[in-house]
């Protein structure tokens, strides 16, 4: 049986043990890859939320829709990442106050209800993940986690099409 985790001092979380052949000190580092990832899944899975429930417009209907189908897609990658992360022996921290502390997204404005005024905003949000995607990719390359680096390529292939399903309403 599994050890459970303990939390040092820093509030990291010590790994579970687990026959997972990566190293102890890799696995550690794409755990606290992957909490950002998750805590930034999470976040934007409610931001595509917010706009879904608030949005307001001539073309209601389509975004209204774009945006739960959106949400559906990222909701999936909120699950692939926390179950990507336990595998490495890794604690999810998967609540909305922990996502709150550690989503490298802007807060979503709670005022908004243009459409377009959404469509840009989680197209900025979108773009954000996006990047640090990209940017996990290359660490867990580097780390030698060909599946963790699989995992965010798959991410960031997904971002990419929603970044061009929000931008394309806007663009000419």
């Amino acid at each position: 049986m599994a050890k459970a985790t303990k939390t040092n001092k820093t509030g990291a979380s010590k790994l579970h043990s687990t026959k997972n052949p990566i190293s102890e000190n890799i696995r550690g580092s794409m755990v606290e890859l992957l909490q950002t990832h998750l805590a930034t899944s999470i976040d934007i899975t409610y931001q595509t939320k917010q706009a879904h429930w608030n949005v307001k417009g001539m073309n209601f209907i389509a975004v209204h829709e774009l945006f739960d189908d959106l949400h559906e897609v990222v909701e999936d990658y909120v699950d692939k990442i926390a179950e990507r992360l336990t595998a490495l022996g890794g604690q999810a921290h998967g609540t909305v106050q922990a996502s709150a502390g550690n989503t490298i997204l802007e807060p979503y404005p709670l005022d908004l209800v243009k459409s377009e005024d959404h469509l840009r905003r989680l197209a900025d949000s979108y773009s954000a993940w996006s990047k640090a995607a990209q940017e996990g990719i290359e660490e867990a390359s580097e780390a030698g986690d060909a599946l963790t680096e699989d995992l965010l390529t798959e991410v960031a292939r997904g971002l990419d099409k929603s970044i061009y399903f929000l931008e394309s309403h806007f663009q000419s």
